[in-house]
Order: structure tokens, then sequence, then C-alpha cells
């Protein structure tokens, strides 16, 4: 048994580590009661809770199925192994004038950890999630079944697995259509803003001209939702450019370093620089896109006790309603976080059955995980997703209760249970799921 944690570092479990020699190598025997007998895939642990943790059972590592097969540049399309990184692929994929269409806030993910959460990016409105870009996908399942999977062939196991959160079988090769970049910088603009009002007007006017758009939002300035607003759009380049080494946090400090002060001090510096930014300038799209890669291992400042991820999206135009209120909560708690991104959504739909995007508002924020107190303000929180219709990301929650999760995915259960492996399991399955 190897103890395995998951980024937000809440749980550490026990878990049995099979990681197959090649795409070729048959999974291992379900045997036992559940949980202990059944399988999980693992790509790089950057799930922030519980759904890359398969306690007591097997975890498929894919680390060993890091090949790039083939690149297509006519048809715009690679093929790769499941267990690639978006930062090795992507760094190989701009030299030749090529991007992945969507990444999340990390590269530090595999291709198939990408899929099995149907990530988004900052461009939503024009490119939607990850998944809208998967073209073909080999699924290995428990009992020895390959399905090949795509819009037209196992249509339902393809719809299942992107967003599926691992839970349909191990991913072990994909092909992906890609985009064509000009080159490895974002021509950038920050625009400060002082409500949620000048938010909203900053991203209804951004959204036509400006590929890419997204918020900080300083939550506990008491000023009524201030923060800097980010756009930018992809500038000729002849040079590809790559961004420095990063730094490293090299161990866990004894107690969080995240407290109310440091996080007064962070947010009043960060807003106070990023403001000073008047002009468009260029930037890497390594620290444009992943800021918190600069860092590896930033885990760790939150202490022994890990912190939680809470990502929501509410819908509609009356979603802004619900951040509001999530923001007069957050701040009458007490609480805050170094990290309050906020950003809209589009129409594009997902092919993925349990897809988290939806048209609305999406914000995430970082919390120390401070026990009751910190439940208190998640249960308060909660309440106002569920008035508003919305829903939490799968690939980010730790805790959510079940009625929530019901409420925000009920309609595509039924039909996501038909696709599941039964030899497949998680923590997060089993606390929402119930399987």
């Amino acid at each position: 048994m190897v103890e395995f944690s998951s980024w937000g570092q809440l749980y550490k479990a026990p878990h049995r580590l099979y990681a197959p020699a090649h795409r070729f190598s048959p999974l291992p025997s379900v045997t036992g009661d559940p949980p202990g007998g059944k399988l999980l895939p693992w790509g790089n642990g950057r799930s922030y809770g519980d759904a890359c943790l398969n306690s007591h059972g097997t975890l498929i590592w894919s680390a060993f199925l890091d090949s790039i097969l083939d690149i297509d540049p006519a048809a715009g399309t690679v093929r790769v192994e499941a267990g690639v990184l978006l930062r090795d692929l992507q760094r190989l994929l701009v030299t030749r004038g090529f991007m992945l269409p969507v990444t999340p806030g990390t590269q530090e993910i595999t291709v198939g950890g990408a899929i099995a959460s149907d990530v988004h990016c900052k461009n939503h409105h024009r490119f939607g999630t990850f998944g809208c870009h998967v073209l073909s996908f080999t699924l290995l399942r428990s009992d020895g079944q390959i399905l090949e999977c795509s819009p037209d062939s196992n249509s339902g196991y393809f719809r299942a697995t992107i967003g599926g959160m691992g839970l349909t079988g191990f991913v072990t090769e994909a092909t992906l259509k890609l985009r064509k970049v000009s080159g490895s910088l974002i021509r950038a603009e920050y625009h400060k803003f002082a409500s949620l009002d000048e938010f909203c007007v900053l991203a209804r006017d951004s959204g036509k001209d400006y590929e890419h758009t997204v918020a900080w939002t300083d939550c506990i300035s008491g000023s009524g939702g201030r923060g800097i607003f980010m756009r930018g759009n992809h500038e000729d380049d002849p040079k590809v450019r790559f961004a420095g080494r990063s730094l490293g946090f090299p161990f866990t400090p004894p107690v969080s370093l995240v407290n109310g002060l440091s996080l007064r001090m962070f947010n009043a510096v960060y807003y106070w620089l990023n403001s000073r930014k008047s002009k468009p300038f260029l930037i890497n799209y390594d620290k444009f896109f992943y800021p918190l890669d600069a860092v590896t291992n930033w885990n760790r400042i939150y202490g022994p006790k890990g912190f939680y991820q809470y990502q929501c999206v509410v819908p509609g135009k009356d979603g802004m309603e619900a951040v509001r209120e999530i923001q007069k909560l957050i701040s009458r708690s007490g609480e805050g976080s170094f990290l309050g991104v906020l950003k809209t959504f589009g129409d594009m739909k997902s092919p993925g059955i349990l897809s988290f995007p939806m048209p609305g508002f999406t914000y995430a924020l970082d919390f120390p995980n401070r026990g009751t107190k910190t439940a208190k303000l998640f249960a308060d929180l909660d309440a106002v997703v569920r008035n508003a219709g919305g829903r939490l990301y799968l690939a980010k929650d730790a805790r959510q209760p079940r009625e929530l999760f019901e409420a925000g995915y009920g309609s595509s259960l039924e039909e996501f249970a038909r696709y599941v492996d039964p030899g497949f399991s998680s923590d997060l399955s089993r606390r929402l799921m119930g399987f």
C-alpha cells in the first residue's frame, strides 16, 4: 500500500498502485468487496478533493503512458497517450504553430485527467470545454473490453467519459483537435474595477473582441467587489518563448500561512501592482494561463490541515446576484481567499453528460481548512448556489452534500450511471453517487 493525497491535502489514504507499462497492458483483476477491490485512474493528482482517491483500492497510474504518438499538421490533430502532461504537449505544439484550444489554470495535468474533468479555460465563450475538442479515445474497461469511442462510435461511453471523473474505465490514448496560433505571446490588458457592476460591463464588452477573459476579485476588501479584469488575444511572435524556471515551496509549514493578516496584505499588494498596468503588454502564454505553476507545491502554504477550493457556477442573468450574496457571506464570515477567480461561461455545450459549465458566472475561491468555521461558511454558500440553480465543480469538490450534487446534476445522473464501469470507484463517487 502507498499513501496518496489530493492536491488540497485534505485527505490521505493508502492505495494499491498499478502502473501499466504500455497502453496495451491489461488492467488488474477486480476482486474483493468494494472499495478494496475497485480501480481508479490516477494522472498527476491535481484534483483538489477526493475525485482522484480510491481509499484501500487500486490506482491505475498513467505516468508511463506519456508518448506523443502522432501530430498531423494538415488535419490539425494530435494523438497522444493519456499520461502526457499538458505542459509537455503544449511546449512541443507551440513550436509547430499549434496549441490546445482549451487548458485549465494549470498545465501540470494529464490528457486523461483533462478529459475526465472536462476542464475549461478563460476562453469558454469561444472554445467551450476541453471535451469539445476531443475527437476520439480508447477506453479500457475492467472486464477487458477495449472500446473505440467518438461522437459516432460508442457515443454513450464517449459522452459519459468526458467529465465522468474516471468512472467509466481507463482512457489509454486520445486524438485531439488543435488550433493554430501565431506565437507563444499574449497581448494582455488589465483593467481595475470597483464593483461587480463594473465587472459585468467589462465582461460584456470584452466578449466580442477578446478570446481570453477572466477576473481576480478581492473578496475581503469590503469595497463591494473590487478586482482586476484581465483580457487578451494571441500575438504574432516569430520567436517561441517559454516561462523561466519555477520557484518551489520546499516544505509544509506547521500551521497555515494563509490568515487574515496575510490575506489582506497580499490582496492589497496584488490589486495595487496590477491596477498600475494601464497599457496593453505582451506576456508569455505560460505566465498568462498558468500563473500558479510559477510556484511548485504552492499548496503547501496552507499547512498540514490543507485547503478547500470552492468553485461554483450560477446560471443566467440573475447569477450575478448570487455572486454578490456569496461575496457578502464570505466578508461576513471573516474568511478570505488569495484566489478569487470570476469569469463567465458562454453558450457552447460540452458533449460530456456531467460537464460542469453552463451559461452564467463561475466563481472559484480557495479557503484554508479551519474545521467547523469553514464548514459553516460552505453550508451558507451551498444554499445560495442551490437556490440559484447552480452546481459545484466535481474536480474541485471535497465535501458537498449529496443533495446539492443531485440538485445540480440530477437530470443527467440516470443516463451517466448506465456507462459507469462496475469495477471502478472513487472516494467522490461513493460519497455522492453511492458506488
